[in-house]
Parts: C-alpha cells; sequence; structure tokens
C-alpha cells in the first residue's frame, strides 16, 4: 500500500514537471529609463510641484474657482466611479481564493423500483420493529458544503495583487485629470483676464479714434482735408466697434467654458479687475528630473499599469499548472423531519481533494499568456515614453518661459515707443506736416502693440501654469 502511494505520487510530480515544462517562451521588457540628472535650463533644487495649489495661485478668484470645480466637476465624477469599479474588482479577485461556504438546504422524493437490488433492500428494511421503509421514501438536508482553491502556486493572490495595482493606477489617472482641469481653468481664466485688458484698451482707443474723428471733421469744414480723409477716420472707428463685439462674444464663451468645468449654470465669473500687466511672474524652481517619477500623476499611473502587467503574466503562466481543490460537506439528512436531530445516525459529511490540469487543446492558454507578455512590454514602452516625454515637457515649457520673458520686455518698450509716436503724429497732423494716413497707420500699429503686449503676458502667466503642471504639481 505504501509502495503504492508513493509510486502515485511520483507518477504525479512527473506530469507536472512535463506540463510545466510546456509552457511557451514569451519575451517580457524591463522599462529603462535613464534620465538625465539636472534640467539644462533650469538648475533651482527647489520643486515648486510640491506646493498646494491653494498656495501656488494668489489670486483669490482664482481659487475658489478651481475649488468649486473640483467639487461639482462631472469628469471628476465619473472618475471617481471608475475607480470605485477597480477597487470592487480586489475585492472580487481577494474572494477567489478564499474558502467558498454555502448554506444548503434540500427536500426531495425517491422512489426505487421494486425489482431492483436497491429497491428489493429498502422494501426488507424496517426502521423500527415492526415499522416498515416508507415507499416512496422523502428525503430531507441541512448541512453546508464547503469549496477551496489551493493557491499553490499564488496565481490567485498575484492576480489579485494586479487588480490593487490597477486600482492605484485609476487613483492616479484621477490625480493626473485633476492637474489638468485646474491647469485648464486657470489658462482660460487668464484668457479671460486678457480679453477683459484688451476690451479696456480698445474701448479707450474707440474713444480717442471718435474724437479724432470730430478734429478731422472741423478741419473738413475748414478745407484742410477732404472727404476721403473722413471717410477713412469713420472706417477706422467702425473697424473698431466690431472688434469690441468679437471681444464680448470670446468673453462669454470663455465664462460659459469656465462654467462647464465648475458644474454650474451660473453667468458671470467672479474675476480680478485690475491689470493683467501687474500680475507678478513666478520664479523657476524645476528641482530634478529624478523628481517627476515621484511627482508626476501619469508617471506614476504608467508605473502602477507596468506592475500590474508584471503580476497578470505570472498568473498567466500559473494557467498551465495543476489547481489543487478541496470540497467538503456536513449536515444532516433524513427521510423524516423529526429524525434530522437524531444522531448520530442522520449525521453526514464528506471530504475530498482533486487535482487537475489542462492537458489537451491548450490554445486558448497558450494565446492568453502571449497576450499577457505583449500587454507587459507594451506598459513598459508606455512608462518609458511617459517619463521621456515628462522630461521634454519641462525642457520646453522652461525655454519658452526664458523667451517670453525677453519677449515681454522687448513688448513693453515697443508699446511706449507706438505711444509717443500717437502724440507725435496727431501733433504733426494738426500742424499739417502729416497726412491722415499716417496717423491712421500710427493708431493701428499702437493699438495691435498693446494687444500683443496682453498676449504676451497671458502667455507667460500660462506657460507657468503648464511648467507647474508638467512638474507634476496640483494634485496634492
Amino acid at each position: 500500500m505504501k509502495s503504492t502511494s508513493i509510486r502515485t505520487i511520483g507518477l504525479l510530480v512527473i506530469a507536472i514537471t512535463f506540463l510545466t515544462s510546456c509552457v511557451p517562451q514569451i519575451q517580457t521588457k524591463v522599462a529603462k529609463t535613464p534620465i538625465p540628472e539636472t534640467f539644462q535650463e533650469c538648475s533651482d533644487t527647489l520643486n515648486q510641484a510640491q506646493i498646494n495649489w491653494r498656495d501656488y495661485f494668489k489670486d483669490s478668484a482664482l481659487v475658489a474657482l478651481i475649488d468649486t470645480a473640483l467639487g461639482h466637476n462631472q469628469e471628476l465624477s465619473i472618475r471617481l466611479q471608475e475607480m470605485l469599479i477597480y477597487k470592487n474588482e480586489i475585492e472580487a479577485r481577494k474572494g477567489e481564493y478564499l474558502p467558498s461556504v454555502n448554506l444548503k438546504a434540500g427536500a426531495g422524493l425517491d422512489k426505487k423500483a421494486r425489482y431492483t437490488p436497491l429497491g428489493a433492500s429498502e422494501a426488507n428494511t424496517e426502521i423500527e420493529p415492526g415499522k416498515a421503509m416508507p415507499d416512496p421514501v422523502p428525503d430531507f438536508t441541512l448541512g453546508a458544503v464547503a469549496s477551496w482553491e489551493i493557491d499553490i502556486w499564488n496565481k490567485l493572490h498575484q492576480a489579485n495583487d494586479a487588480a490593487a495595482a490597477e486600482y492605484l493606477a485609476s487613483v492616479e489617472g484621477r490625480n493626473f485629470m485633476i492637474t489638468q482641469l485646474i491647469t485648464e481653468i486657470a489658462s482660460t481664466y487668464y484668457e479671460l483676464l486678457a480679453l477683459d485688458n484688451q476690451k479696456e484698451i480698445l474701448q479707450r482707443n474707440i474713444q480717442i479714434q471718435s474724437n479724432a474723428l470730430e478734429i478731422v471733421r472741423l478741419q473738413k469744414q475748414a478745407s484742410k482735408v477732404n472727404e476721403l480723409a473722413v471717410k477713412r477716420f469713420e472706417a477706422q472707428v467702425f473697424r473698431s466697434k466690431s472688434m469690441l463685439f468679437q471681444l464680448n462674444q470670446a468673453i462669454v464663451a470663455n465664462e460659459n467654458k469656465l462654467n462647464l468645468m465648475i458644474g454650474k449654470y451660473q453667468n458671470g465669473i467672479k474675476r480680478h479687475k485690475g491689470s493683467i500687466l501687474d500680475i507678478e511672474e513666478g520664479q523657476l524652481q524645476c528641482g530634478e528630473p529624478l523628481d517627476l517619477l515621484e511627482n508626476r500623476p501619469d508617471i506614476r499611473a504608467a508605473a502602477q499599469e507596468l506592475q500590474a502587467a508584471n503580476l497578470k503574466v505570472k498568473v498567466a503562466k500559473a494557467d498551465f499548472y495543476p489547481s489543487l481543490g478541496l470540497n467538503s460537506g456536513l449536515g444532516l439528512q433524513a427521510f423524516n423531519p423529526s429524525y434530522l436531530l437524531i444522531g448520530p445516525e442522520s449525521l453526514l459529511f464528506g471530504l475530498a481533494g482533486d487535482i487537475s490540469s489542462p492537458l489537451v487543446n491548450r490554445r486558448a492558454l497558450k494565446a492568453n499568456y502571449k497576450n499577457a507578455g505583449a500587454l507587459q512590454v507594451k506598459a513598459a514602452f508606455e512608462y518609458e515614453q511617459k517619463v521621456l516625454s515628462a522630461y521634454l515637457e519641462v525642457s520646453t515649457q522652461v525655454a519658452k518661459l526664458q523667451n517670453l520673458k525677453e519677449g515681454l520686455a522687448l513688448r513693453r518698450q515697443e508699446v511706449d515707443a507706438l505711444n509717443q509716436s500717437v502724440s507725435i503724429v496727431n501733433d504733426l497732423f494738426k500742424s499739417a506736416r502729416a497726412d491722415y494716413m499716417e496717423v491712421l497707420m500710427t493708431q493701428r500699429d499702437a493699438l495691435e502693440s498693446k494687444f500683443e503686449l496682453i498676449e504676451t503676458k497671458k502667455e507667460q502667466l500660462i506657460s507657468e501654469i503648464r511648467l507647474y503642471q508638467t512638474l507634476g504639481g496640483g494634485w496634492r
């Protein structure tokens, strides 16, 4: 008997060794991120990504908008539900490697043919002296049934760990969405401030042009200019007034864009009323490139996805191995309910174990294993791409901020020069030493330069926000 058991165990070991040797070979990838030690354009070791967004933004109206959006934005609410789905998946995977116990109750009726061994046996059986077995025989059962797959290859635990990694990736995905939302709100807010400033400049310019038009009309009456000059000045006023309606429409569109992001139907947006040019520029604090791995939610999510992919490869490989299951039952059974509590005659129990392994037609397992390997390689490349993209995004934004700073200084000088030119050409026109076209062209150039100065300042502020996001700030 002992030698038979040893031979059986030996055969099982041989079978398992044979089956595990038939697992196909696949290629996986180790993610490599040879990230530079420093940013070439920014050597500050401090990192502004560590600053909480409430402290980063100094405008109280902007902070209020972001705070409202984080509580009412529909996209964030949708992402939160997706996170809950991943969280529930962890519980589902955890239940697969824990024992399953079910309560069972049943009732039935059984009639055996008389001229069969079992039927003849029941007919000749007495429950008690002088009391025959009932015919047909009722059957009442009450008990518990348990089943448990022993996780001998750690497959079920690794599936649970993969689900946990995917949940953490979903959390980081929501954090990344928060950074995008904050960036979009702040950018739209500064676009709105720029439009307000341009509208104010245009209104003042319309007043100046209207005054100039009155002067030209008086000069026409004095025969100093002709009707063509009057019409050209009128056309300039009409053009500026038309631009004013375009600005009004752009303001409404940006207000509604903000309303959508904060999840409200309100009409107006409270905002800073001063000049956008008075907003101070921030300092460049980029930290070290390695900080991106910790601060960027999209990189953290990619790392979790890569971890989940690695675990899924192990799970798919373990599907080729034998599985061990235990089944047991404990309960009471009798043909009369009054006998259920009479023991030990009504007591029943059972315990069985089984081992099974895929033997024939394992193509589906091979396909799943190869797919898991391909997804792991894909996740590794995606992680590398995220790190490379993050580094280059920071580099681009830092260079852009430096160029915008130089460009903004030149824009200010241009505006000052053209403002002086307007005063000079007006004086020359009044003394008939400049024609009306010079006046119109100088006024137009001055207006365009002021608009471009506002645009440059807006781009500078938005680039600062983009840098804050690319460094990984905004989600804390």
